[in-house]
């Protein structure tokens, strides 16, 4: 057994996948397995990454190539190589982001050191130009964390999270093959199931996002259906697992999801919003996970005041976002 196995999912990354594979080759960390997962990506980029990983042939015998033979989406990538993994711990990097040199030594000396199940970290919003700190949120136990995530003050990314192997395996923890929109919530199921969590007030991780507009831009009926099976599978299973209690925390994950439906300037995501979950809106006063902001937005929205949630959209985020972070 490897000390940690990081997965990577590949698929039309020309673009990003050298500077990714340069950071993983450089990590400090020497006993790790790196599995990259062609996910039937069309252009150059499984071209670019064997060239860029026989610059490191001290790597070579840890380096995994699996293809598949058609596209299958991310969460089904995501379990060929979970499938494949053989690491105590799992790390998650998608490929068009790139990681600090000492993050996958510094999570697991910390994993090792506080026999934590899931330790997760800060990290970087990566802009052309110039980045932000994103920081996150400490809880003691699993379930706070739980609680925070579905709250909204916690990331449920995949990628700011290092995790002991044995949660997948032991409780049959997948990602949602076919179900791209919202795959990420998994991390909920297996915080679930963690005895012991750890946070790192540091960032290593530069999740980066060159297009400030793509995720409203492509909010389509798909992406609607894939998140509503998200959010249904990770209900039924904390059901199942904590009964009734955390139906309010589940009802705050339900404002999480459609939020984004406001941050645009289409009438179309605004009906979208008002239909979706109606049942969570009750909740909207109560939810102290989330900016006074965002709840500001959502009370607007609730009565209908869809010209405050407009000019917030124009003054906010094609200023701030369009302006300052590009």
């Amino acid at each position: 057994m490897v000390k940690v196995s990081v997965i990577v999912p590949i698929y039309k990354v020309e673009r990003f996948i050298t500077k990714c594979v340069d950071s993983l080759m450089s990590q400090t960390l020497k006993d790790v397995e790196f599995i990259f997962v062609d996910d039937a990506s069309p252009d150059r980029s499984i071209e670019l990454l064997n060239k860029c990983i026989r610059k490191y042939p001290n790597r070579v015998d840890s380096i995994k190539i699996v293809s598949h033979e058609k596209n299958k989406g991310l969460p089904a990538a995501r379990n060929t190589g979970l499938a494949l993994a053989t690491g105590e711990y799992i790390f998650h990097c998608d490929s068009d982001d790139f990681v600090d040199s000492d993050m996958l030594e510094t999570l697991y000396d910390t994993a090792q050191k506080e026999k934590a199940d899931i330790v997760w970290c800060d990290w970087y919003l990566t802009f052309g130009h110039n980045e932000r700190y994103m920081k996150q949120p400490c809880y003691k136990t699993s379930l706070d964390a739980l609680k925070g995530m579905l709250g909204g003050t916690m990331k449920f990314t995949v990628w700011n999270k290092f995790v002991k192997r044995d949660l997948y395996i032991h409780n049959n923890i997948f990602f949602p093959a076919g179900y791209d929109m919202g795959e990420d919530m998994t991390m909920m199921m297996l915080f679930s199931c963690a005895k012991k969590v750890k946070y790192i007030p540091k960032a290593f991780y530069h999740y980066v996002k060159l297009n400030t507009g793509s995720f409203t831009q492509t909010y389509s009926e798909r992406h609607v259906v894939e998140l509503d099976y998200n959010v249904h599978r990770i209900s039924d299973y904390l059901h199942e697992r904590f009964g009734n209690t955390l139906n309010k925390e589940i009802a705050f994950l339900k404002l999480a999801v459609k939020y984004p439906l406001l941050i645009s300037a289409n009438s179309k995501k605004y009906l979208l919003w008002k239909t979706w979950f109606p049942e969570a809106n009750r909740y909207i006063k109560i939810n102290h996970y989330v900016s006074s902001r965002c709840r500001f937005l959502q009370r607007c929205a609730a009565k209908g005041f869809f010209v405050v949630i407009r000019i917030h959209y124009i003054l906010f985020h094609k200023v701030v976002y369009g302006l300052i972070y590009r």
